[in-house]
């Protein structure tokens, strides 16, 4: 009789578009699973893969404004993910960066995690999102530190229904360990490498693509090119928009959302990719390498596995690192990079990031799902 696979991911809707989707697109693909969700609105949209499929929800999907992020729910999270019931399924796949691995399971159930991330604002972000949030200060201060306080509780004891952890990177399994004290296999998320096109002549322009938000530091960025005054192209949204509008010279083009064909084109001609964030895996530097576009990237986290600084790789380079988030750090990076700049080779640079592709990702993926069913004799 054949095993019930369910997959859990945390929310469907159509802004969520980022590295996790792509994953649970990409398990979707490969494994036949019934698919759950504290809230859905990708099955209600015509253009997404999920149309019309049948996916379970919990309460959450009927709250006001639940369509646009269910964050302002936060103290509801654990409770709602808790509510499915899936104890009819064998095997229960998660894909979590907040509390998808909190799902209630049995004895057994093989329960295996895909973790993007354990849950930002309750560990890494605890003091951004204190300081830049309204409810950080005063007396609501000290109830929102009383409650991230009580989300990494549950954190970390709804880490203990996982019986086997994958990370998408080495940073993120360090930080598995550091919040969990479980080890976790590392397997890179799927980058669709082909719908990035390989363009060898590059214009007089620097870009960065990203959520305009504290943390990803895109105010550094500009700050650095205001200094420099080269060229820079910015695309994405974000609470800092009007920040980042009022800081930025009349050298740096401020581009807002732009659709896919757009950000593709611009990531094929730029000079090279800044990102200034420490990020998990960061798939937006493996795209631009796909296109032969060099990388300018903070050497923290993620890119120190995806990106070769060319200073110690030579003609296998695909970029540069700067050791600081400081506009000084950047601002002699990016001086650096224009002396290294027909160092690189687009050609190197994408059969280098071809190694994150979909096709590694499933293979790495099912070899490992395959492992761990071999250990529940039951199961096969």
């Amino acid at each position: 009789m054949p095993l019930k696979y369910a997959l859990v991911h945390e929310w469907l809707t159509p802004k969520a578009t980022g590295g996790s989707e792509l994953v649970v697109q990409e398990i979707l693909n490969h494994v036949d699973a019934d698919l759950y969700a504290l809230i859905d609105f990708e099955s209600s949209n015509p253009e997404s893969y999920l149309y019309k499929r049948q996916i379970g929800t919990t309460f959450l999907q009927n709250f006001p404004s639940a369509r646009n992020g269910v964050q302002k729910y936060l103290p509801l999270l654990p409770l709602a993910i808790e509510q499915l019931d899936l104890r009819q399924y064998d095997v229960i796949l998660s894909s979590s960066h907040a509390v998808a691995k909190g799902i209630l399971t049995t004895p057994d159930q093989l329960h295996i995690c895909y973790c993007h991330s354990p849950m930002r604002y309750a560990w890494d972000l605890t003091f951004d999102y204190l300081r830049h949030s309204k409810l950080g200060t005063g007396l609501p201060g000290w109830f929102t530190r009383y409650l991230l306080h009580r989300l990494r509780q549950w954190d970390v004891l709804s880490a203990n229904r996982v019986d086997y952890f994958i990370a998408n990177s080495q940073h993120t399994a360090k930080r598995i360990w550091r919040c969990y004290r479980r080890e976790a296999a590392v397997i890179y998320p799927p980058v669709n490498i082909d719908a990035f096109p390989l363009f060898h002549q590059k214009e007089d322009f620097y870009l960065t693509v990203s959520r305009l938000v504290s943390y990803k530091q895109v105010s550094l960025i500009v700050q650095a090119f205001n200094k420099l005054q080269l060229p820079l192209v910015i695309i994405g949204t974000g609470s800092e928009m009007e920040k980042i509008r009022k800081i930025a010279n009349s050298n740096i083009k401020i581009l807002g959302w732009q659709p896919d064909d757009v950000v593709k084109k611009y990531m094929a001609k730029a000079k090279a990719f800044v990102y200034a964030a420490c990020e998990d895996f960061g798939i937006a530097l493996v795209e631009a390498q796909a296109c032969g576009t060099p990388v300018i990237a903070y050497g923290a986290g993620g890119a120190l596995e995806t990106v070769l600084d060319v200073r110690s790789h030579n003609e296998q380079g695909t970029g540069i690192f700067f050791k600081e988030q400081t506009v000084a750090a950047l601002t002699e990076a990016v001086e650096k990079f224009e002396t290294y700049q027909n160092a690189f080779n687009p050609e190197y640079l994408r059969s280098h990031a071809a190694q994150f592709s979909p096709q590694v990702f499933a293979q790495n993926y099912l070899n490992f799902l395959t492992q761990c069913q071999k250990t529940r004799p039951y199961l096969e």
